[in-house]
């Protein structure tokens, strides 16, 4: 089988995967706001690590995953659990972000600091582990991927790839328009809290599914 069919297949997926806005890249875009691009892409690179992993995880352990729901719904009711928790903080407790000057810049956290805040980010979503279950499960049925090495890592890093420039995207589309999202930015914790309550919403209706 051509290694390229199992790449652009992850490409896909997790180009649809994060394309809409999330809790990491709505996260990184307000890095790139409020700390510049370059922190920005650090929150990225840690953020792709993790997914890279969890990816590599997903697809290793599809059969074995999908054939026991159980695990599938222990890690809905952990991150509902953060989702819920996040929400709270993001809609009454987080501090509002403002774009640093040139002078503020100086004393901004340093980019070791974002990376690992992006893997942070990125480890509390679970939710690529089932999604990746299925993706993997759904092209092997339809012969465009084989649980095999050479396909697994060409589908893992098509993932990684396709997450980086959805990623990218974020990131330097809102520090372009920084002189015009003065309303994005005042609201940025808002908007994060609404979407990890609506993220807590579709996992109740998850678990509640997968009980009822």
């Amino acid at each position: 089988m051509n290694i390229l069919i199992p790449f652009l297949s992850g490409f896909t997926a997790a180009a649809i995967g994060v394309l809409p806005p999330g809790l990491i890249n709505m996260t990184a875009a307000k890095v790139s706001l409020t700390d510049g691009r370059k922190r920005g892409m650090m929150f990225v690179l840690g953020a792709l690590i993790i997914i890279f992993i969890q990816t590599y995880i997903s697809v290793i352990f599809a059969d074995y995953i999908n054939s026991h729901q159980e695990i599938v719904d222990l890690l809905r009711k952990i991150g509902l659990v953060i989702f819920c928790l996040l929400s709270v903080y993001f809609l009454f407790f987080a501090k509002k972000p403002h774009i640093k000057s040139d002078d503020e810049n100086e004393h901004l956290k340093s980019k070791r600091s974002r990376f690992f805040l992006g893997m942070l980010i990125s480890a509390i979503n679970f939710f690529p582990i089932p999604y990746y279950v299925l993706v993997s499960v759904s092209l092997a049925s339809f012969h465009l991927f084989t649980f095999e090495t050479w396909s697994i890592y060409s589908l893992v890093m098509g993932v990684v790839v396709g997450s980086f420039a959805i990623f990218y995207l974020y990131v330097v589309f809102f520090n372009t328009m920084k002189s015009k999202t003065d309303y994005f930015i005042q609201n940025m914790n808002k908007i994060i809290g609404v979407v990890t309550g609506l993220v807590a919403l579709i996992t109740l209706w998850n678990v509640a599914k997968f009980h009822f």
